[in-house]
Order: C-alpha cells, then structure tokens, then sequence
C-alpha cells in the first residue's frame, strides 16, 4: 500500500496542493524549513522540499496549509500568508527523481498539479521541526546554501523571498524573526540577511531609531564576549500611528 493510499483518495483532490515557505532566522543567517521526502521502496535519494501536499476536497485552501505543514513538521499554531498561484503544466515532471518519487507515492502520478504556496516567519528558538507523514526528516537549511528542490519548490522558495523583500520594506514583518529584545546590530543583520545586500551601519540606525517604531529597554547584553550593546523592541503601537499618518516605506 503506497502512502497516499492511506488516506481517503475519494477526498484527495489530485490536482489541487499546498506549499509552505517557512522562514527563521538565528542571529546570523536567513534559514528555511525543508523536508526530505525521498525514501521510498523504489527511490532511495533524498528529495529535498518545501512542507507541502495534496488538498483534501473537504478543505479551503488555508486549511489545507495548516494541516499539511502540521502533518509534515509537526509545527503549528502561525500565520500563514498566501505567495500565489503556480500551474506550469510541467511543473511537476521535468525531473526524472520527480516523475520516480510520484509513480511510488501518488495514486495518480501523471495528474497536472496546480500548487498554491504560503508563508511565514518565526522565530526558530520558538519550533522544533518533527518529520511525520510521508517526510523522512525536518529541518531548517541556510537559505544561501539552496540551490535545487524538487518539482519547482526553488521557484517557489525565491518567489516567497521576494514576497518578503518587499513586505519588510513597508511593514515591520521582520521583528517576528527575533527575539522580543534585540540590538540595533541583529535587527541591521536581519535586514542585510532578508535583502541580500549591505546596508550603512550608521544609515540604518539613524532611519530606524528616527521612525520611532522601538523602545529603548535601558537593558543592555548579559552573558555576551563583547562589549554589552542596548536591548530594544518593537513598539507596534508607535508604527499603527506611524501607519495611519501615511508612512508606506521604511527606505531600506
């Protein structure tokens, strides 16, 4: 019996999934959450991938991505965000791994899949990703050392980092990576992390600390090899007034 007959194929739409971008970060790198779903009776390699799977006919789309990142990582309880749609009708079979690992665990292999992808940031500290269902292990992976996924999920992967360069241009979705206190200096490499580029220091820090959206703790570092730096956070209620009088981009 193969995995997916486990399930009740009358409710398994199989031309409908959902995939889940789930981002972390640790202080230092911009990370993913993965899952290898490759071992099977006739293929052995693993197949790295975004959490993601059929719908059941029963479910809205949402609700078929809460469960499937539940049932794959055992992680829940986030919000979720939709990327888009993706329905190249080849998406699925370019490669031959791809075409192997669906002739052993889909009941219809050749089904043309159209896939609506989601995703979320949180802090890692936070989950601890569980390997369930059909996924062989879960993980997080530094975003920079991905380079191919099955199916499209590197596709999928870069359109959920451009999702997130522009959000975090316009709305503070970065501080859901964090801690509740952090530095100037982590929120700077949070930001040099998420756009890919290097941004001035000084710059930075005078156009973050002028919007008036942190609150300075008067705590500083413990425990730390270096010189203690201030501990802040996020001060939402600043940024809603902030939101309210127009404010529509950060100008990083």
């Amino acid at each position: 019996m193969n995995l997916q007959s486990k399930k009740n194929k009358k409710e398994l739409n199989p031309n409908v999934s959902v995939d889940c971008v789930i981002f972390g970060f640790d202080l230092d790198q911009l990370y993913v959450l993965l899952i290898d779903s490759g071992s099977t009776e006739a293929f052995s390699q693993a197949r790295m991938a975004v959490p993601g799977d059929l719908i059941f006919d029963t479910e809205n789309l949402d609700e078929a991505a809460i469960r499937v990142l539940r049932e794959l990582t055992s992680i829940e309880n986030i919000y979720l965000e939709q990327i888009g749609a993706f329905g190249d009708p080849n998406r699925i079979g370019k490669k031959d791994s791809d075409r192997e690992w669906l002739e052993a665990i889909r009941a219809q292999p050749e089904a043309r899949v159209i896939t609506v992808a989601y995703y979320s940031l949180v802090r890692m500290p936070n989950f601890n990703p569980k390997a369930s269902s059909f996924a062989k292990s879960a993980g997080w992976a530094p975003v920079k050392e991905v380079f191919d996924l099955a199916f499209d999920h590197y596709d999928i992967l870069q359109a959920g980092l451009e999702q997130l360069r522009r959000k975090i241009k316009i709305q503070p979705i970065g501080f859901n990576l964090l801690p509740e206190k952090f530095t100037l200096s982590q929120l700077h490499k949070l930001y040099e992390c998420i756009l890919d580029k290097e941004l001035d220091k000084r710059n930075f820090r005078r156009k973050i600390l002028n919007l008036n959206i942190l609150t300075n703790l008067d705590e500083k570092q413990i425990g730390v090899p270096h010189k203690p730096s201030q501990l802040f956070e996020f001060n939402e209620e600043n940024y809603k007034k902030l939101s309210k009088e127009g404010f529509d981009n950060f100008g990083f």
